[in-house]
């Protein structure tokens, strides 16, 4: 993820409009002359004159709330429910909230659910004809249940790593012990979702180091975490690839993406979920054909409509599929949206209907980087009160590729809510990927927001990522 290609690449990049984000006021007039300007301040796009539809977004915390806006701004009715009593003030000013989703549910032509864990509920809505977006019970137990996704994966004939369960710290130091190699340790069965990401990985080839850390933890974990796998480790190139599926079969492009999951640059520190992505949109290709493709029966067996992702791990002996990401992405949908230039409410309906659809994309790469204030990523309720209710500010009155974090319009201005101190993700696109980058950090360079930070390395691996992958041949 360098910052440009160097070489020819032989990847099929779909061109389409880039359709920005409104702007604050800066001189559009209506026909009156006056400033054209929606409630949040920022200068209303052109609304197309094609049917319009209710949407209700379902949310345990506040998470989709950037794409629900998208979907407003393009005309539509939308609502949003968000259970987490913390994320009380997310999206005022912005979002209309309900308190009770399924008191809304007749209201809307559409549902979607923008978590795992709502499989049964979507699945009921679907067999009493509502139009949904999000889970099932069988997507989500794919992406909750680790054992039970890595079985649906070796069933399916992707190639897995060997991987071995346990709720029993004592019986996993002991293999350890008697079965010496590098593995990587994952939380797995019913933990919150933040705690997938306490992974461990072994960086010496006998694994002692990760005995040593499992050992000097072991009452922690225990208490915390219930179940957990140890997976074989393997060394290679870290790449997703992901599609949105109708319930019947995927709609193309597929989307290639490389995540930066790690709080600080060089990828050091904690894992955070993702602090920022590359990507760009593809025809099929050989990372698709031998993972993602091979779950179509099961997805429309499942009746699943949404976003599917693999995230995977290739090398010269293959490539591996690690888990599935069963639901839109934070912050991938907000980078994806810089590259979709369909009308985002207009595609949603046409996937929960069932019906194909053409994709338009941007040719090239698209770049999105995750801004956030302290405490991210950790919880602390003092700290965040030092920056709840803080101002962002543009210093040129443009938010073009600004997109929602956990944010709030009011007297006028955007500011911070909630209590993670996940702020914006900024996105940029561009021909290369040196073009996505300068556009993305430039638009970053435009924030004032006191102690915001933010990686400064998205997408500097692409040249020797892509060397690799296309000399194993996977990028075609």
């Amino acid at each position: 993820m360098r910052q440009s290609c160097t070489h020819f690449i032989a990847i099929t990049f779909f061109l389409i409009n880039n359709e920005a984000m409104p702007e604050k006021n800066n001189g559009i007039k209506n026909n009156n002359g006056s400033p054209k300007e929606n409630k949040n301040g920022l200068v209303e796009q052109g609304v197309s004159s094609k049917p319009k539809y209710k949407f209700l977004f379902v949310s345990w915390e506040s998470l989709s709330g950037d794409l629900a806006w998208q979907i407003q701004k393009g005309g539509h009715e939308v609502k949003i429910y968000i259970k987490n009593p913390d994320d009380a003030d997310v999206y005022e000013g912005f979002l209309e909230r309900v308190p009770d989703w399924r008191a809304a549910v007749n209201w809307a032509d559409i549902v979607v659910f923008d978590d795992v864990g709502f499989g049964s509920q979507a699945d009921s809505l679907r067999k009493n004809g509502k139009l949904v977006v999000g889970g099932s019970v069988y997507t989500d137990r794919l992406e909750e249940d680790r054992e039970f996704g890595q079985h649906e994966m070796k069933r399916l004939g992707l190639l897995t790593l060997s991987h071995w369960d346990f709720s029993d710290y004592d019986q996993a130091l002991k293999f350890i012990n008697e079965n010496p190699g590098r593995y990587v340790y994952k939380p797995s069965g019913s933990v919150p979702s933040d705690w997938k990401s306490l992974l461990f990985l072994s960086k010496e080839e006998d694994g002692k180091d990760l005995y040593e850390i499992i050992s000097h933890n072991k009452k922690m974990l225990e208490k915390k975490i219930k179940q957990f796998q140890l997976q074989k480790y393997a060394s290679g190139v870290e790449v997703a690839v992901g599609a949105f599926f109708n319930g019947k079969e995927f709609i193309m492009p597929i989307n290639v993406n490389f995540e930066h999951k790690k709080l600080f640059p060089g990828d050091i520190g904690p894992f955070t979920g993702e602090m920022g992505t590359l990507m760009y949109w593809s025809g099929p290709n050989t990372i698709f054909n031998a993972t993602l493709a091979k779950m179509g029966g099961e997805l429309a067996q499942s009746g699943y409509t949404g976003y599917v992702d693999i995230n995977c791990i290739a090398n010269t002996r293959g490539i591996y599929p690690l888990e599935f990401t069963m639901r839109l992405g934070y912050p991938t949908i907000s980078i994806q949206m810089e590259g979709i230039l369909n009308e985002c409410g207009e595609f949603l309906h046409a996937i929960a209907a069932g019906e194909r659809y053409e994709l338009k994309t941007k040719k090239g790469f698209q770049i999105g980087v995750v801004c956030a204030v302290p405490p991210f990523p950790y919880d602390d309720r003092s700290e965040m009160n030092i920056y709840r209710d803080s101002s962002v500010l543009f210093k040129k009155p443009s938010n073009e590729g600004i997109h929602l974090g956990d944010i709030k319009f009011v007297d006028g201005d955007w500011r911070i809510a909630g209590n993670t101190g996940y702020a914006l993700v900024v996105t940029g696109s561009g021909q290369t990927v040196d073009d996505a980058r300068r556009q993305a950090y430039t638009r970053i360079d435009n924030i004032i927001l006191q102690n915001m930070f933010y990686r400064t390395d998205i997408g500097l691996n692409w040249n020797q990522d892509s060397d690799k992958l296309q000399t194993w041949g996977y990028l075609y």
